[in-house]
């Protein structure tokens, strides 16, 4: 069998060897928080549920069969897997990060990142020159977004892994905008992947989680022992719950990033819109990356308007589209970063990298495209 990547979100790793007593098809949620002891010494593999829970364990391996990982931990929310993530390091350690970055992990970074010890350099991670020029005796990891989030910059994948194999780092890469369907970043030479499977993986905007894949059983290893000590671990309702989204990943994706490309051929005309930011336009300056690393561009668009004026108009005229924070789900979300996603990150930093007043970022839904453009089209009128 060839288990294609379709498959997979239905059938993890395809080992029909499971059998529930049952014969349920929605594989059942374990809701309990502790498991008994068949004997003195002896467990059936399953103690307590912040350790180890079945449907977890499940939900788990089909994110590792996705990501092509040698192990996947689940966490509470994208947050609790970045913050696990950077308990791998300890004080004095450098770590280069994208300087377009999701602002809660800037914010971690520039708080309790600063507090743990931690050295954190944000560059421009698509100039491997940047890169290459800030690495130290002391660097450890390099941590990219591709696309970032919300300018989507695309960052050369297969450059940063030949740098971190040279200089023994570890390639950390957040995969939350292209999904395991669009990008595989442990192929690519990456060393851990991270998921807030709130977005695209659960794909209703109805449950928060998180993941860390892991390319090594020794790096998964020091995670699930992270994972165990500071407990942020995802609950079994939902674990299923992502369990259930991530089955409809593939086709989801499809048709979100057909709509995406369509809307963004639009605002890239609209006399009103100064900016279109989007990977799978030919005019992006990432566009031949990301074609050599992924298998598409998405359905993230952030964009420019004329003023400031018309981004706020936009955001309190649209109606079927949802002025909200969070991406990724069946149902279009516009999101206006300065003051939502960003408000953290500093004013300066916002401004040069130009998270200003005039840009917007929308999560392309599954609606029909005809009724998004019209949408944004009412909006954007005076």
């Amino acid at each position: 069998m060839s288990n294609p990547i379709e498959t997979r979100c239905i059938h993890g790793n395809s080992d029909f060897s499971y059998q529930d007593v049952n014969k349920a098809v929605s594989f059942p949620i374990y809701q309990t928080a502790t498991f008994g002891h068949i004997g003195v010494g002896q467990s059936t593999g399953y103690d307590y549920t912040r350790v180890q829970n079945p449907t977890r364990e499940r939900l788990e391996e089909t994110v590792s069969a996705l990501e092509g990982a040698c192990d996947t931990v689940a966490f509470s929310t994208g947050m609790a897997a970045v913050s696990a993530c950077f308990e791998l390091f300890g004080a004095g350690d450098h770590i280069i990060c994208s300087e377009d970055l999701y602002g809660g992990a800037t914010r971690l970074l520039q708080t309790i990142g600063q507090k743990n010890g931690l050295v954190v350099d944000f560059v421009d991670t698509t100039d491997i020159a940047q890169i290459l020029a800030r690495i130290t005796p002391h660097t450890k990891a390099l941590y990219i977004e591709t696309p970032s989030n919300p300018m989507m910059n695309v960052t050369d994948l297969h450059a940063c892994a030949k740098i971190a194999k040279e200089n023994a780092l570890l390639l950390i890469v957040d995969n939350t905008f292209l999904s395991p369907y669009l990008q595989n970043p442990i192929e690519l030479g990456a060393d851990i992947v991270i998921h807030s499977g709130t977005k695209f993986l659960s794909g209703h905007n109805d449950t928060l989680s998180g993941f860390l894949s892991c390319a090594s059983q020794e790096l998964a290893e020091r995670v699930r022992m992270i994972a165990k000590t500071t407990g942020g671990i995802l609950a079994p309702f939902d674990c299923w719950l992502m369990l259930r989204g991530i089955k409809t990943l593939s086709v989801r994706m499809e048709r979100q990033q057909e709509n995406a490309l369509q809307v963004a051929h639009w605002l890239a005309t609209h006399p009103k819109i100064s900016k279109v930011y989007y990977a799978g336009l030919p005019e992006h300056p990432g566009y031949e990356t990301n074609l050599r690393q992924a298998r598409g561009a998405g359905s993230m668009i952030s964009f420019r308007t004329d003023s400031v004026e018309t981004a706020r108009r936009v955001l309190e005229k649209v109606k079927m589209i949802t002025f909200a924070e969070s991406l990724g789900g069946t149902e279009s979300l516009i999101t206006y970063p300065v003051l939502q996603t960003h408000n953290d990150v500093p004013e300066e930093m916002r401004e040069r990298l130009g998270i200003t007043e005039t840009l917007l970022r929308l999560s392309v839904g599954l609606e029909h495209v005809d009724d998004i453009i019209a949408d944004l089209a009412q909006a954007l009128e005076e």
